[in-house]
């Protein structure tokens, strides 16, 4: 007799950059969310969607979980805790080349609240000494109630068709919930506009990421036989001095990061793609609700688009 089909809804949370948006890719097989060596970079709930035989996994990546400086970071923390209350399985991904500290004593009170039975995932375990391993599970262990531990590397592969395996086993029988070729809930526009943020986060200094936001002003589709996508998008700042970092000498730095967002999002449509970005000075952008709307960071209610 087979085994029978599972779905359900699994919600990732963590503090930030635990890896969680390199292992949504993973599992889906297709680059949904933008990743970057700098934390805080995912800004909203992004849902993408694990087909196999044996089950469905629908996958909430959501924003790190710290302690919230901004109405923009307080509308992040908002989306990974709201996601809780939604899902079938919560799945705490942890980073193991990271001693546990105050921040993740923060995550832990909150996940004690969840309603869902809760995994833990240690990720980066290609990073450290295997000896270092069991001394890291047993202090974890220790924090929370967990149906299973599983280590694994997100960005390496290792153990993430074992870290599957085990979701589906705690999620509900039946059918999937989104067709076969269903892979996220991100729209093209909206996954354009995080990947000229990938690239701001990969070029600039480590202390503008956390200032810039993207709007896609324009996403204008033409021709026939030799499809273009015509995209202009805003990047906004606080500062002046800001601005000037993305802009560059001889508006130098702008183009490197358009360059390559062209790129990828050619690599995404499948089309060419023209390109034009502009840099906006708006100050205290991250407390005005219409800017965190229009950027892609969901409101304490749950409304709007993911973001990264």
């Amino acid at each position: 007799m087979s085994a029978p089909h599972r779905s359900g809804l699994v919600a990732i949370v963590g503090r930030p950059n635990a890896g969680k948006s390199t292992l949504l890719n993973r599992l889906v097989g297709e680059k949904i969310a933008i990743v970057s060596r700098q934390p805080q970079t995912t800004r909203g709930r992004i849902l993408g969607v694990v087909h196999r035989p044996e089950g469905q996994i629908a996958l909430i990546d959501t924003p790190g979980i710290h302690r919230p400086l901004h109405r923009m970071n307080r509308r992040m923390v908002d989306a990974a805790l709201a996601s809780l209350g939604q899902v079938d399985l919560a799945l705490w991904l942890v980073d193991v080349t990271q001693p546990p500290g105050g921040g993740d004593a923060f995550v832990r009170d909150l996940l004690a609240k969840a309603k869902p039975p809760l995994m833990l995932g240690l990720n980066k375990i290609d990073l450290i000494p295997r000896p270092k391993l069991l001394p890291i599970i047993e202090t974890y262990s220790r924090m929370l109630d967990f149906v299973e531990i599983v280590p694994l590397s997100a960005r390496k592969g290792d153990n993430v068709d074992r870290l599957a395996e085990v979701m589906l086993k705690h999620l509900p029988e039946g059918p999937g919930h989104y067709p076969e070729d269903f892979l996220t809930d991100q729209p093209e526009r909206a996954i354009g506009a995080e990947m000229i943020r990938e690239r701001i986060l990969e070029n600039t200094r480590e202390e503008l990421p956390f200032t810039t936001g993207v709007v896609v002003d324009l996403w204008e589709e033409k021709g026939a036989k030799r499809p273009l996508t015509r995209i202009e998008a805003s990047i906004l700042v606080e500062r002046d001095g800001q601005k000037a970092i993305l802009i560059g000498k001889g508006g130098a730095q702008l183009k490197t990061i358009g360059t390559q967002a062209r790129l990828s999002i050619e690599a995404l449509l499948g089309t060419r793609v023209y390109l034009a970005l502009h840099v906006k000075v708006k100050p205290r952008w991250r407390e005005d609700p219409e800017l965190l709307a229009q950027t892609g960071v969901i409101d304490s209610g749950g409304s709007g688009r993911g973001g990264d």
